[in-house]
């Protein structure tokens, strides 16, 4: 069981992440960090790592249902020319 770290909640909703607990994780001022509530109490992940758990998830869903990411995006395509032609009778393909 990792070591708790403590610190106090500031007036405005601020708390202070210890200095060793940044370091490991390499915060820095101005990075984004996510806050999970969990049974346990509430999780805090750097963002990026949040942001690259999401893709790979998405990664392993297309995978799963044989589709690759060019496919993806060129189906996006397909659909976006379909409405931009049915809402605003614009030829995307011109």
């Amino acid at each position: 069981m990792p070591a708790w770290k403590l610190s106090i909640v500031q007036e405005k909703g601020q708390v202070t992440i210890p200095a060793e607990i940044r370091k490991k994780l390499g915060l820095k001022k101005g990075d984004y960090v996510a806050f999970v509530e969990t049974d346990q109490g509430v999780l805090i992940s750097p963002q990026e790592i949040v942001a690259q758990e999401a893709l790979e998830e998405i990664g392993q869903i297309l995978k799963e249902k044989g589709l690759t990411l060019e496919e993806l995006i060129q189906s996006g395509r397909e659909i976006r020319g379909n409405l931009i032609r049915e809402e605003y009778g614009i030829d995307s393909e011109k």
